[in-house]
């Protein structure tokens, strides 16, 4: 079922929530909010559910305008970050609740509950334990039961309040596989709220980036990584170096760097070819960063010292310190042992693809 939402605003006290969001997600889709605390999202997800009322905006369902529809009306999945399990409930009882509770002509039979939590459970590969208690369940269980749960009305949309977020890292990465392909099988429109920027690209179609109640940008993972149009989006969604520079005719030029940085990769927001001189950042991500010894400075690089290098399987990561600030870099181990350098030692650093973003004048 495809969802709408049109200038939705939400203030709490002084505190604006949501300040004029739009958005559309197709039916079927699988589309993650991710921001910043505060940014909105958990506050977007609630006012779709129906358990926040907004104080402007419109959300549709279908077609359908909801605004006078309560949560339990709007035939809507809701899945929060610490399950919110019934603890002297079974498994059972847990994902049977909700087909118990409603309205006695809408109520399937037992025998058609029966089946149907059975059905739940073994989709969620959690069928031999319909007897326990969620005291006898790990995190990663009581997640998915509580997946079940909501999946157990048959809603028309599932929401997901950092589902995984009180999780271990492995168990996040072993369930967000896991969400991916139940997400295919069932093609149930999908919304979901995650910190994890990992999370999100691995798992979405499309993400939202949401900052101070408003949309940032939203795209594919791969689009939005790649071509972020603001500098909170490039700074937000992955690991990003800045330096702090000018914008010239001639390009984008680092404090500490006598030229400014190659053409090639080259990304200019704000006034391209301008010809006054105007202060700016300039993003580059770790493995865009090259590293050269000291002794083949280029007039484009900057001088750093190499401060810590840490192996991570085929991978180095190395952190730098210098005249920019702290940066990163990320190169293959092979390239790494090529350079000759150590931990103490004088390098240049080079951007090989950045993207320049003048400051608000």
């Amino acid at each position: 079922m495809g969802i709408i939402v049109r200038n939705l605003t939400k203030h709490f006290g002084d505190f604006a929530a949501l300040d004029g969001v739009s958005l559309e997600f197709a039916p079927g889709e699988l589309v993650a909010l991710i921001g910043p605390s505060g940014c909105g999202k958990t506050t977007l997800l609630r006012v779709i559910a129906g358990l926040e009322t907004p104080d402007a905006g419109e959300v549709i369902l279908g077609g359908r305008d909801v605004g006078a529809l309560d949560a339990r009306e709007r035939q809507i999945g809701f899945v929060f970050q610490h399950y919110a399990l019934f603890r002297h409930m079974t498994v059972f009882e847990n994902v049977a609740f909700g087909l118990r509770v409603k309205p006695r002509r809408e109520r399937p039979s037992e025998a058609a509950i029966r089946e149907r939590v059975h059905q739940l459970l073994a989709l969620v590969q959690l069928a031999p334990l319909a007897e326990r208690y969620p005291s006898a369940l790990s995190g990663g269980q009581r997640q998915r039961i509580a997946l079940a749960r909501a999946l157990a009305v048959e809603p028309r949309v599932l929401l997901l309040d950092e589902p995984f977020g009180a999780l271990d890292a492995k168990v996040r990465k072993e369930l967000r596989v896991w969400l991916r392909r139940l997400h295919d099988e069932l093609a149930i429109s999908t919304i979901f709220v995650t910190h994890d920027q990992e999370e999100a690209l691995d798992v979405a179609d499309r993400i939202v980036v949401m900052n101070r109640g408003r949309v940032e940008q939203t795209g594919s993972p791969q689009g939005v990584y790649d071509d972020p149009r603001t500098p909170f989006v490039y700074a937000f969604l992955g690991a990003a170096n800045r330096f702090d520079g000018r914008l010239s005719p001639h390009g984008f030029v680092a404090e500490g760097a006598r030229e400014p940085f190659a053409a090639d990769g080259i990304g200019i927001a704000g006034q391209p070819g301008a010809q006054s001189v105007a202060p700016a950042h300039a993003f580059v991500r770790p493995h865009d960063l090259e590293i050269h010894p000291r002794r083949a400075a280029r007039g484009d690089g900057i001088d750093a010292q190499v401060r810590r290098v840490i192996v991570r399987g085929a991978s180095v990561r190395v952190e730098l310190t210098g005249a920019a600030g702290p940066l990163e870099a990320e190169l293959e181990r092979d390239a790494w042992h090529a350079l000759g350098v150590r931990e103490g030692d004088g390098v240049t650093v080079v951007p090989k693809a950045w993207r320049a973003f003048a400051l608000p004048q």
